[in-house]
């Protein structure tokens, strides 16, 4: 009766370790920084003026223009930097798809 005994809690004990063997096995994912998500650029104000039927004086066309051009660059240089932000993003749902299914494979 105690051999009994003491081979069910040897199976038992194999059994919970082969489990927390398995679970061990599934990584948390781990999103990334939220210091690493770039900020998008402000549009540059747009004067008043470009809406009036005069429109805007010279100076302040070429103000405003030499804003766009500004925010232009300012926008090309955010685009690879958001492209890898999305792309940490989209690997951190599949790493979290994988954590799921291995959380499953060791409940069954």
């Amino acid at each position: 009766m105690r051999t009994r005994i003491l081979r069910a809690a040897a199976l038992g004990l194999g059994t919970l370790l082969s489990m927390n063997a398995a679970r061990a096995a599934c990584t948390l994912p781990e999103p990334p920084p939220a210091t690493a998500r770039p900020t998008k650029p402000p549009l540059p104000v747009k004067p008043a003026c470009l809406d009036a039927k005069g429109g805007c004086p010279g100076w302040e066309a070429y103000s405003y223009n030499d804003a766009i051009k500004a925010y232009n660059e300012q926008a090309a240089a955010f685009r690879p930097l958001a492209e890898a932000y999305v792309k940490a993003l989209n690997a951190y749902v599949k790493a979290s798809s994988d954590y799921a299914q291995c959380e499953v494979k060791t409940l069954q």
